[in-house]
Parts: C-alpha cells; structure tokens; sequence
C-alpha cells in the first residue's frame, strides 16, 4: 500500500511539474510583464543578462537550446533583436514578436509627435534595427497602454497553453493592469510640472516614454551608443548645452561615456542615467518608477 502511495505522489507531482509553462523573453522588460501574468504559476526566462545589447548579442549554444525548448517565446522583434531571426527559424513552438501585436501604438523615429502609427492586425514594416530616419522605435515596451496589450496577448497564451489554470492567468493580469494604472498616474503627476525643462539623451531610447508623460527631449548626441562622432560635431554639441542653459545629460549603464564629461565640463550641466532595460527592477511597474524617478531627481534640481 506505501508503495502505491509512492507511486501515486510521484505521478501527481509530475502532473503538477508539467503544468508549469516554460516561458522565454529576449529581454528583461518583457520578463517583467509575463511574471507579473504568470505570477506564482512559473517564472518566466530573459535570454539577455543584464548590460548585453538586444542589437548585438551573441547567443550560446545552451542560449540556442533555450529558444528552441521554450513552450512559449516573447520578444520585441527584428527592428531589436537582430540576432533572433536566424534561429527562430527552426523553432517549431509557439513565437512572438510584439512589435506585430495588434493594439499597440508604434512610433518611428525623426516623426513629429502626433505621427505615430497605432498598428493593425497587418504586422509592422521591416525597418533597419539603427535609428534612422523613419526606421520603427522599438522601445515600445516604455509606453504603458503598449504594456498592457503585451501583458493580454501572454495571458490569452498561457490560458491556452495551460487551460486548467485559466482563472488564475486572467486574475493576475487584472491586478498587473491595476498596478500599472497606480503607477502610471503617480508618474503623471510627478513629471507633469517637469514639462519645460530641458535634458538631452545618449540614446534616442525613450521617446514612448516621453510621450506618455508629456516630456520631449532637446537633444541626442549619439544616434547609436556605438557611433563616436568626431571633433566638429563635439564642438557642435557642446554649443548647443552652452546655448541651453541648465540642463540634465542622461546615459544609459552599464557605463557612461567619456563624451558626457568632455560636453558638460564647466557647464551648468548634470549627468545622470536613465536605464530602459531595467536591469535592478523586480516588476514592470518599477522599471517604469525607476526611470520616472531618474529624469525627475534631474530636473528637479535645475
């Protein structure tokens, strides 16, 4: 009879093991809001560690047999992650790339604000992964209605992937969607009064951001954190935070580039950081504090 017992438990604990569904992100963003759906149910993966690049990573062959064995796979898509495609396409479980998801809101980057797109069932354009002229933003994890869409799309998949457990994927995405809410209005009314003050970025990685609570950057000083512009264009910039007055410079970690302390060097310049990939936040609503907080510690100094 114990032995029966045994074999029973064993059986039920392989049952209740299977039921876990394996979910893996490109990036920790998107880890943030499938954890808060699957809640205690699983804990869903980031192929990225922390500091990596989603434009240029160099997956692993363990990275490799991550991917494929993934019961369900998120990431923002090729205008991002442009090592992915390659091997996405051998995978033969379910994969998504939310930059196609219907509901969301795209922007493109040298657009005026007003001119983004609000995407259709069709899927986006291919667009080089630089930000060019015209080339999608593929930040859109930093706008909260796009979160929500991403956060839907996961707990309709994981409600068919799991159905016994349905109940509960929809549960978690209600209280996600009302944290989210919580949050993004304290944002609102923290950087609202913040609206005129000027900074300038490193990265052009944050205009959905911006967007959503009405800030607008004066400037970027690299197109791409790779490029080093040369003595003129230094020169340039330089004219243009003397011309600016007071200001907030933001870089992003995990390191701060040398040409942050050559353009703000006796000027009434302060540099701080701005993290769009939120390497130390536990939840997508902190990602979205952590930066709030961030631009507002700056320019509330000024």
């Amino acid at each position: 009879m114990s032995r029966l017992f045994v074999v029973l438990a064993f059986s039920l604990f392989s049952l209740t093991a299977q039921a876990e569904v394996r979910v893996l992100t490109s990036i920790k963003p998107l880890q943030l809001i499938a954890a808060a759906v699957q809640g205690d149910l699983g804990q869903p993966e980031v192929l990225l560690p922390p500091g990596a690049s989603p434009h240029h990573f160099a997956l692993r062959p363990s990275d490799v047999r991550r991917v494929q064995s993934a019961d369900l796979l998120y990431w923002i898509g090729a205008d991002m992650e442009t090592f992915l495609p390659r091997v996405l396409s051998g995978r033969e479980l379910p994969s998504v790339a939310v930059q196609e998801l219907p509901g969301l809101t795209l922007r493109h980057f040298g657009e005026s604000e007003g001119e983004h797109e609000h995407h259709d069932e069709h899927g986006a354009d291919e667009h080089d992964h630089e930000h060019r002229p015209g080339s999608l933003d593929a930040h859109l994890w930093l706008l909260p209605a796009n979160a929500r869409v991403i956060a839907a799309k996961i707990a309709a998949d994981l409600s068919t992937a799991d159905p016994a457990n349905a109940a509960r994927y929809r549960a978690n995405l209600q209280a996600f969607e009302q944290r989210l809410s919580a949050a993004d209005a304290a944002l609102e009314a923290r950087l609202a009064p913040l609206a005129s003050k000027s900074f300038f970025v490193f990265h052009q990685a944050f205009d959905y951001f911006e967007s959503a609570y009405g800030l607008q950057h004066a400037g970027v000083f690299t197109a791409a954190s790779e490029v080093q512009p040369g003595a003129r264009h230094v020169a340039a910039m330089r004219e243009r935070l003397q011309a600016t007055g007071p200001a907030c410079v933001f870089s992003e970690p995990p390191l701060r580039p040398r040409l942050a302390d050559t353009l703000s060097a006796g000027l009434p310049v302060k540099l701080a950081e701005l993290d769009a990939l939120g390497a130390k936040a536990t939840s997508y609503e902190q990602l979205l504090t952590d930066l709030g907080s961030g631009l507002a510690g700056c320019l509330e100094s000024l």
